[in-house]
């Protein structure tokens, strides 16, 4: 069975509570546990990955080389400026899916760019918690 990690960067650990008018009234345990019914159903084994600390998520990164066919990345902020986690993402050979609940396009200026997205395969941005099942989905066509 193929084995996917989804990264969730700093302040996700605070969705259903934070910014309900944008990230929605769903706790991040309650999507978690959705996206990893979804990620069986697709035939993955998953494990879901939160930190709000931009060094973890590069070691989780760096060791995902060896555990990992491929990664959904929600790196939160850390998406418009870590370098670091960009490099990170570039040095491990498996397929990334960038990945946001909210439009970044439809929010403010410094969030329309991102650092990441050129060592990644993709990115789906604003569907909420769906924009991670878009990204499995597309991760079980890049990993054939």
């Amino acid at each position: 069975m193929k084995k996917i990690l989804v990264i969730l960067g700093p302040n996700l650990n605070m969705v259903g509570v934070r910014e309900k008018g944008i990230y929605g009234e769903e706790t991040a345990q309650s999507i978690s546990e959705q996206i990893k019914a979804f990620a069986n159903e697709q035939g993955f084994s998953v494990e879901i990955y939160q930190s709000n600390h931009e060094g973890d998520l590069i070691d989780k990164i760096h060791a995902a080389r060896k555990n990992f066919d491929g990664a959904v990345i929600n790196a939160g902020a850390l998406t418009h400026y870590s370098y670091a986690l960009r490099d990170a993402i570039a040095c491990v050979k498996i397929p990334f899916v960038e990945v946001h609940m909210s439009n970044i396009h439809a929010r403010e200026e410094f969030r329309h760019t991102s650092v990441i997205a050129p060592v990644c395969a993709g990115q789906i941005a604003g569907f909420g918690k769906n924009s991670y099942f878009l990204a499995i989905t597309a991760l079980k066509d890049l990993m054939k």
